[in-house]
């Protein structure tokens, strides 16, 4: 007795033809079953469908899509799969792609330019319709060659210098404008800017937003001081909280604005396993308002980036460019907005520059 399994052909999966001889029809009437079933009768159609059960049988996507010369997956490199600013970004790209019946390879390049770089070629090569990347570096002249040699390319959470294609972000100056604004209201003198490396576009506009700020409100440059991190996690976070809550009391800062939340989230565990009170001796202010955010121990205030808009409108921008060859690139810019929460709230502190010793 043969131990061969059903709906494979020795080693070799199923295919059309087997599918053809078993039901006792031609190529073309499976291949209309497949593609045009509307034009085949109920009865020869169900003598296919049963044949392809019975064999096992699945189509081969991907050669149908080559022969029509049109991919029906779409492709996301994000830079962390560990920050949920990411996965919440890449959800709202599933939901779109979803409405126009594609799917989605999700890629982590996990901030290393040649992971980033290995996983651009491999989608390239598997005619991938389009690709959304959060770049390690939007300047790089290798993100035009991929749309010169004819794969739509757009950018996510970052906008390009170039005007070769399109880009969805965030206004982070603004952000950073409008969150050391809130603490300044608030009455602090003393504002730490936490978060890096520079070399991250965000960091370096939501830093360049909280200075605006801090000139416009006649603050002396020396009093928003930095301190920088090696990544935007709460690893990184913990430990500029030490540095922060190392400080002496007449140069510890009152409040910290934090790069973003993951940032946020570990300066505010290092304040409760060091016995520092958030807001009372540091206020602390994160961005992107993820899930966690509103979670945690003492509710973070952060600055709301809309994420699943944003990988919304991205998918919307790529189909866009391949189905209209008229398409004129656009850089889409999403206003944010502050989330008051407990980590700032107003505290009765006097003067406004104190904090505990």
């Amino acid at each position: 007795m043969s131990s061969q399994r059903p709906g494979r052909m020795g080693h070799r999966s199923a295919g059309v033809k087997d599918v053809a001889a078993a039901a006792g029809v031609s190529l073309g009437t499976v291949s209309n079953v497949l593609n045009r079933p509307h034009i085949v009768s109920a009865g020869t159609r169900e003598r296919v469908e049963k044949a392809m059960r019975d064999l096992h049988f699945v189509r081969n996507e991907s050669a149908r899509q080559l022969r029509a010369g049109r991919s029906q997956t779409l492709a996301y490199v994000m830079l962390d799969a560990t920050n949920p600013f990411f996965t919440d970004v890449a959800q709202g790209i599933e939901e779109a792609a979803e409405r126009h019946d594609l799917s989605v390879f999700l890629c982590n390049s996990d901030n290393r330019p040649e992971r980033e770089r290995t996983y651009l070629e491999r989608l390239e090569q598997q005619r991938v319709q389009g690709i959304l990347l959060t770049p390690i570096d939007p300047a790089s002249d290798s993100l035009d060659a991929i749309a010169v040699r004819g794969t739509p390319l757009v950018l996510v959470d970052r906008v390009g210098e170039s005007a070769s294609r399109c880009a969805v972000a965030v206004d982070d100056v603004l952000g950073g404008r409008i969150a050391v604004e809130h603490l300044r209201d608030l009455g602090h003198q003393r504002i730490a800017y936490v978060g890096g490396p520079a070399s991250l576009g965000q960091v370096r506009d939501r830093l360049a937003g909280a200075r605006q700020a801090w000139r416009a409100a006649g603050g002396l440059s020396e009093s928003l001081s930095v301190v920088e991190t090696e990544a935007l996690t709460v690893a990184e976070g913990r430990r500029a909280g030490e540095r922060i809550c190392g400080m002496g009391r007449a140069k510890r800062p009152t409040a910290a604005f934090c790069a973003n939340d993951m940032v946020a989230l570990g300066v505010l565990h290092c304040c409760i396993s060091l016995g520092v009170r958030v807001p009372e001796d540091l206020a602390i202010v994160g961005y992107d308002d993820i899930d966690f955010a509103g979670a945690a121990a003492v509710p973070l205030t952060s600055v709301r980036q809309p994420r699943r808009d944003l990988g919304r409108t991205a998918v919307d921008l790529l189909l866009e460019e391949t189905d209209d060859p008229r398409h004129q690139h656009r850089q889409v810019l999403f206003v944010p907005e502050l989330v008051a929460r407990f980590s700032t709230r107003q505290t009765s502190r006097s003067p406004a520059g104190a904090g505990s010793p």
